[in-house]
């Protein structure tokens, strides 16, 4: 499994001992490390930056002509893996296949499943694309992760072949959790997981404290990727209600 790192990671020396070989996940929102990445990361993706251009634009609909053609200058770079289709935030169905229409770019885009939408738009996605991102929200966002991996489990079982792999690769926005990706035969996924916690003090207390951020960073990414997806899906309808349920009285 790829674990993309996301940032900005501040400050500078901090990313850097971070991307060196790694992989990062640059949101087209926050491209101020876009060279530092393009220079040091073993490989990166882009994610469209979609939150950020659904609140600027209010009740308008957002002009995504910046990002494609952001993404077609920037596809054909040695190390680029892929870049996320614009999505949108608070749309249906329709909206989000009419943007899936509008791509030009072939296969370097990928679409994104949202877990509030239907089971049915997931499969055909997966029978139509090399990949698929999933993204969480509402009940079934990561910050339940128990709840989010049983409804993922209870999906993913119908786009698995007879050994249990999926017949797509499958990007989990967000799930560089270990309770998510541990359990879920993804194929990658990304978090700002660092970018968000080296800063935060009192996170880091007690003798043997890192000395320095770029410590911090590295102790984080060490922690993040001791860990692998899943080889399969281990599904199992009753143990993962219970479990479900578990998280739910905690």
């Amino acid at each position: 499994m790829i674990h993309y790192h996301g940032g900005p990671i501040t400050p500078d020396t901090c990313a850097l001992r971070v991307y060196k070989g790694r992989h990062a996940f640059i949101s087209f929102a926050h491209m101020q490390q876009l060279n530092l990445v393009l220079q040091h990361s073993q490989s990166f993706a882009f994610d469209n930056g979609a939150f950020t251009k659904w609140k600027k634009a209010g009740s308008n609909k957002i002009d995504w002509s910046d990002y494609y053609e952001k993404m077609q200058d920037i596809k054909n770079h040695p190390r680029f893996d892929f870049c996320i289709i614009p999505d949108v935030i608070d749309g249906g169905e329709k909206e989000n296949d009419d943007l899936l229409l509008e791509w030009e770019l072939g296969n370097c885009g990928v679409p994104v499943w949202h877990m509030n939408e239907s089971d049915e738009r997931f499969i055909r996605l997966c029978n139509d694309y090399d990949r698929v991102a999933i993204g969480s929200c509402g009940e079934y966002d990561v910050s339940s992760p128990l709840k989010c991996v049983a409804k993922l489990k209870d999906v993913i079982r119908h786009v698995v072949d007879k050994n249990g792999y999926p017949i797509t690769k499958l990007h989990g926005l967000r799930m560089l959790n270990k309770t998510i990706f541990t359990r879920l035969p993804l194929s990658s996924a990304d978090s700002t997981n660092v970018a968000r916690n080296i800063g935060i003090d009192k996170k880091w207390v007690g003798s043997y404290q890192p000395a320095s951020k770029e410590t911090r960073a590295q102790i984080l990414v060490e922690r993040i990727e001791a860990y692998n997806s899943a080889c399969t899906l281990n599904y199992d309808e009753v143990a993962d209600k219970l479990l479900m349920q578990f998280e739910m009285t905690i």
